[in-house]
């Protein structure tokens, strides 16, 4: 039954640019985003973005608790229409704005969802200040996005997200989706991506002064890191840099390892 709601009513709702919904309509590819949540079994689930429930409707075969959390008034209506066992668990909220503390009563949970892809950098973002609650992320973003936050030191791609995220989290870029198999059809291709929480607890510095360092010197990442760190030094008031002629600053922001940039944090805060 459930399966013939959502792709029978699939137009019941509009799509929104403004909250730049793309609904996805191929229910092979919801049933595989669905199943990327089973790396981290028997744990509560968040889902973001459910839309018309596309991707609900194989979560909810999981048999564990769940929660979906919709901004759009119009999707949650849908949702309440034709998913009634989820009554309890239907949020209409603001994800960047609501307290995840409070979702499972203080549980960890696995985060999922076909982002949209005008707020996914800032939905990670938020999932970083729960990392704690969060063991396990998982779901569909822009493919350029995805190749970001999995890209290695050197490439192109590397940059803020996959330094910030890669600091507590490994990342498996899954498998690519192509625009045909949303309404509408989005004018990039797409990426379903996992992240699972590493060891790490303490980054032994300062962890506003390491995400203030990374995003600086990444904003003008075309400069080596010397004259890209300048501005901040002036900003923190050190005065003594003759730590800047070493070699290591003549590189440039996506050649610096995650290790580099604890390393030059602990430095910065050596010289407060």
């Amino acid at each position: 039954m459930i399966f013939c709601v959502s792709l029978c009513s699939m137009k019941t709702v509009k799509p929104k640019k403004f909250l730049g919904q793309h609904f996805l309509t191929d229910l092979d590819i919801a049933s595989r985003i669905a199943d990327t949540v089973d790396a981290c079994p028997t744990l509560p689930i968040l889902e973001v973005g459910p839309g018309m429930g596309v991707m609900t409707q194989f979560l909810a075969r999981k048999q564990r608790p769940l929660k979906v959390v919709e901004i759009d008034f119009e999707s949650v209506a849908y949702l309440r229409r034709h998913y009634p066992e989820l009554e309890d668990g239907i949020i209409e909220d603001d994800f960047l704005t609501m307290r995840l503390d409070r979702t499972f009563a203080g549980q960890p949970f696995v985060l999922t969802g076909n982002y949209p892809y005008n707020i996914s950098s800032q939905i990670f973002f938020r999932m970083l200040e729960y990392r704690n609650l969060i063991p396990c992320c998982t779901g569909m973003i822009q493919k350029e996005v995805a190749e970001r936050i999995a890209a290695a030191p050197g490439s192109k791609a590397y940059g803020i997200l996959s330094v910030l995220i890669q600091t507590w989290y490994r990342v498996e870029y899954l498998f690519t989706v192509e625009p045909h198999v949303f309404n509408p059809p989005p004018k990039v291709r797409s990426a379903v991506i996992r992240l699972t929480r590493n060891d790490v607890q303490d980054l032994g510095c300062d962890e506003k002064l390491f995400r203030r360092l990374v995003k600086t010197t990444f904003n003008q990442r075309r400069k080596t890191l010397r004259n890209n760190i300048r501005p901040l030094l002036t900003q923190l008031g050190i005065q003594d840099t003759d730590f800047l002629s070493d070699t290591h600053f003549n590189l440039r922001p996506e050649q610096l390892s995650i290790t580099d940039f604890i390393r030059l944090t602990q430095t910065l805060e050596s010289k407060l």
